[in-house]
């Protein structure tokens, strides 16, 4: 049985799913996710697009909601009777559910554990006795594990794997319709609604900044799945400036872009694998913010800088969200021309840590692995 509550949880879930049915055809495969884990061969449950928040202050409006759905899976647990529960992130929510596996007997497996390398770090003590073993993506997170007790295993990073060019530049560059003299650059903001609503406007106004000043510069959005694209459609019609929408060959676009103005998450980890730079953008709600502000210590919050220990790329945060800024980080791209490539190659040292390729399927063989024990 499975647990993923996020869109990124959903995508890692899909790449396990896959890799457990190729070493374990029989396996069958339940729990919580989405479309990516269904078309994996996940009888999904509960689909995760109906309960995807974030914030402190927006879990706690939807409180009921998550509650109502911890007791289905509890019941989904009890009339199964999985061999394995595995957590895939989506921490606060998957040890709750951990508590309950623990007592009805079901064995736990943790994959990405709790951040407790940045925050609450004394959770690390909690989670320990709950799961038989927990699996890191990250080289960084192993750590407090290790000292809480956990038996944790880093097998490295599935984007590795997974995050390549399907074309080459010159066929993505016809496909897309970029021009010898464009200068393309991509909008990603995230894929939540409450992302869209905080951080597409600003983007938006700062390309228009951008546009006066650079007009050869063309604007890309990707729309990934489970994005709500009637609402993008809506605010890049009212910001008056022109917007290509792509869907698909997400990492095609990514890979003949110069740069993007990136929400922070996964998809600024994927950007750095493809050696396109980011501006990277975090807004939260205010009461969201103050809350974090006092529980999260750590001096980077995008994942490239913190593989790097160091500022590689921009990171704008609450009030430094907002078109100016991101218009002054920007120009350095297209006025220094040694920027670029110094940040690229920064990037490329930072991922070279995320390990050899193959994470997804030593994920998988600790999973059949711990399942049929």
């Amino acid at each position: 049985m499975f647990s993923a509550g996020e869109v990124s949880g959903d995508l890692h879930g899909a790449r396990l799913a896959s890799e457990v049915r190729s070493l374990c055809p029989d396996a069958e495969l339940i729990g919580f996710g989405g479309a990516q884990m269904r078309d994996a061969g996940v009888s999904v449950a509960y689909d995760l697009a109906d309960y995807s928040v974030m914030g402190f202050w927006e879990v706690a409006k939807n409180l009921r909601k998550i509650f109502w759905l911890l007791d289905a899976l509890t019941e989904l647990m009890k009339k199964e009777r999985p061999d394995l529960l595995v957590l895939i992130d989506y921490p606060d929510f998957n040890w709750r559910l951990a508590k309950r596996a623990r007592k009805l007997n079901v064995p736990v497996l943790s994959y990405i554990p709790p951040s407790a390398w940045a925050w609450r770090k004394g959770r690390a003590k909690s989670c320990a006795p709950l799961a038989k073993e927990f699996i890191s993506i990250f080289p960084f997170e192993t750590r407090p594990y290790e000292e809480a007790g956990a038996n944790i295993h880093f097998v490295g990073n599935p984007l590795v794997d997974t995050v390549k060019m399907s074309m080459t530049r010159d066929e993505a560059k016809s496909f897309f319709g970029i021009g010898g003299d464009d200068y393309p650059i991509l909008l990603l903001p995230g894929s939540r609604r409450q992302e869209i609503s905080l951080l597409l406007g600003v983007m938006l106004e700062a390309a228009k900044k951008i546009k006066a000043e650079k007009p050869n510069a063309k604007f890309f959005l990707p729309v990934a799945l489970n994005m709500d694209d009637v609402m993008i459609k809506e605010m890049i019609s009212a910001s008056g400036l022109n917007v290509v929408l792509t869907y698909g060959h997400t990492y095609d676009i990514m890979g003949v872009s110069a740069f993007a103005i990136a929400t922070s998450g996964t998809v600024v980890l994927e950007a750095a694998l493809l050696g396109l730079p980011s501006i990277v953008l975090y807004r939260l709600s205010p009461i969201s913010y103050a809350l974090a502000w006092l529980f999260v210590k750590i001096k980077f919050f995008s994942l490239p800088n913190i593989l790097a220990d160091e500022m590689i790329q921009p990171e704008l945060l609450q009030g430094d969200v907002n078109p100016t800024r991101i218009f002054e980080e920007a120009e350095k791209f297209w006025k220094d021309p040694h920027h670029r490539a110094g940040v690229v190659e920064k990037l490329r040292a930072a991922c070279a840590k995320l390990g050899e390729p193959g994470a997804a399927r030593r994920a998988a063989e600790l999973i059949v692995k711990a399942a049929r024990n």
